[in-house]
């Protein structure tokens, strides 16, 4: 298991590479990588012994951030997206997909980068998918995107899990946090240990529509 250390110019690069990236990670970055393996093995997130053996470790707007690859791994992807949402506020929690072209400005050798997906202030609403839904699609009309809007729910109301859920509603918009990114607490194992769960609370599994 190494750790190595990148630039925000070689994220540019990636296009085709996708991973997690937790920003604010201070303190000793080993113990980062081994709480979130030790985390995610025992919620179900790694699959079959899989862990992160190859993470990098970067600087961005003065926090230093760490990028968990997922080639190689066995991941729950909605497991994963579950975990996200609910601890985007210790963890700043995002994909690589998602923080190049929105932070940095698109990946190099992008021929026409898809229009950037609006911003969705999800992270600490209430988790009940419907509700979820409802804001991002609100979110999206008022974008103009009103077909995206109802795209969007039929896929979600279509889906099978509240994690797939979320996974297409990520395709839409881009989840945020209403609150300011700020230097997270240095301390990975008090923030592990309050975030074991990756069950969300009082949501609604997606399967059929709301009754009206």
């Amino acid at each position: 298991m190494s750790i190595s250390t990148i630039t925000t110019d070689d994220l540019l690069c990636m296009e085709s590479k996708e991973g997690l990236i937790l920003m604010g990670c201070g303190g000793d970055l080993q113990e980062w990588v081994d709480g979130i393996n030790e985390m995610f093995t025992e919620s179900g997130i790694l699959k079959g012994g899989s862990r992160f053996e190859d993470v990098s470790a970067f600087q961005y707007d003065g926090m230093t951030c760490l990028l968990y690859p997922f080639e190689g791994v066995n991941l729950d992807i909605g497991k994963l997206a579950m975990w996200r949402l609910q601890t985007h506020e210790n963890f700043g929690g995002t994909w690589l997909s998602d923080f190049v072209p929105n932070r940095l400005g698109g990946f190099i050798g992008e021929p026409s980068p898809e229009p950037e997906k609006p911003d969705c202030a999800l992270i600490g609403q209430d988790g009940n998918i419907f509700n979820l839904v409802g804001i991002a699609a609100r979110t999206l009309r008022e974008y103009g995107r009103k077909d995206q809007a109802k795209e969007m729910t039929d896929r979600v109301f279509a889906s099978g899990s509240y994690g797939e859920a979320l996974c297409i509603i990520g395709e839409y918009v881009n989840i945020t946090d209403s609150k300011p990114e700020t230097e997270r607490k240095p301390s990975v194992r008090q923030h592990l240990k309050e975030t074991k769960s990756v069950e969300p609370s009082g949501h609604v599994k997606p399967g059929r529509q709301q009754e009206r």
